[in-house]
């Protein structure tokens, strides 16, 4: 975020601020802060240092007439405060929050320290390192959240959500895309019905603390309708002239349990509640084969734990796989797969 020349603090800040004990009866001065879109954030200075203070608009700096109650930062301080005792230092520290007033006080994170990870992306420096530790500590938080059902009581932001994620992006998409509307509006049906664990929707920005971006009880933004998954095979060939074998599925992997059926080919509706449900809703190994397949790593890079039911709509599960074929098979293709040394033969 950018910083303009310190002025005179807005009076909705100055009063949120001197009734929350955190400055004096004097002039309050700091910098707006650019990059929100659904708030207004300054950057604060106090007798103690700096602070960052936002304050929920009820009406969302875009072009389309999106409106939000501001109220939503009471539950975004409260997430801060669930998300540091889970995992201390993953968010900012809340230093007060003004319900009237809607303003949310909190430590203020210099740009020389923080870096927001969405500008990073977009520069493409897509460290994987950092991936991961922004994995491990959402992972944290969720799992803290989902261990923890009484947490709902504190977050009911269903409204909320509708109304600042749900209608504006699906449903907006769905008025204008009329054929995707079916798919759109049963995506949201399902997403509303989802409520595992404790999720906040930006990307979170990164740096010593790894504070990671308001509060919703819910699974995620979406269900996939339908997974695919197999034992053994080949995958089609990416960028040479091989046909990789996938190997045969890891004991304990939700692959090796539908393998020990003995059915072929089978199609799983996961929607319906029953023992077939039950049985699958416990943490497994699931393997993901994308575009590239890398035998040699498979454990680290194809291998995550999941729960199927919790995951999927439907399974359709393969015992064995295999590549599609061209309709006109050309030489790459009859030189079948290359030595294990390709390119370098050696």
């Amino acid at each position: 975020m950018s910083t303009a020349t310190e002025i005179e603090v807005p009076a909705e800040f100055a009063q949120a601020l001197r009734e929350l004990g955190l400055v004096g009866p004097g002039t309050v001065v700091g910098a707006p802060l650019t990059g929100g879109v659904s708030s207004d954030i300054w950057r604060i200075d106090t007798a103690q240092g700096p602070i960052c203070a936002k304050r929920a608009l009820a009406k969302l700096r875009v072009a389309a007439d999106w409106r939000a109650p501001i109220e939503r930062n009471l539950y975004e301080a409260r997430w801060m405060r669930v998300a540091n005792t889970a995992c201390p230092g993953s968010a900012a520290r809340v230093l007060g929050q003004h319900p009237a007033l809607g303003v949310l006080v909190m430590n203020y994170l210099p740009a020389a320290s923080y870096s927001l990870w969405k500008a990073l992306l977009r520069e493409g420096n897509a460290d994987p390192a950092t991936a991961r530790q922004v994995g491990r500590v959402l992972g944290q938080i969720h799992s803290y959240s989902a261990a923890r059902a009484e947490l709902a009581d504190d977050f009911p932001t269903d409204a909320i959500f509708f109304d600042i994620r749900l209608e504006p992006y699906l449903l907006a998409t769905a008025r204008r895309h009329p054929e995707l509307a079916v798919r759109l509006e049963n995506l949201v049906e399902v997403t509303r019905a989802q409520r595992v664990a404790l999720v906040r929707a930006p990307a979170p920005p990164v740096g010593a603390a790894d504070h990671v971006p308001a509060g919703r009880w819910l699974a995620a933004v979406g269900r996939l309708a339908c997974g695919r998954c197999c034992s053994t095979g080949r995958t089609p060939p990416c960028g040479s002239p091989t046909f990789p074998a996938v190997r045969p599925a890891l004991a304990g992997s939700y692959e090796a349990l539908l393998h020990e059926v003995g059915v072929p080919n089978l199609l799983l509706d996961l929607t319906v509640p029953g023992p077939l449900v039950s049985a699958l809703d416990r943490a497994r190994l699931e393997r993901a084969i994308g575009v590239i397949y890398r035998p040699s790593t498979e454990r680290m890079s194809h291998y995550f734990r999941a729960r199927l039911p919790r995951q999927f709509d439907a399974i359709l599960y393969y015992d064995k796989t295999r590549a599609v074929e061209p309709l006109e098979h050309t030489g790459l293709w009859e030189q079948g797969e290359v030595p294990e040394t390709y390119p370098t033969a050696l």
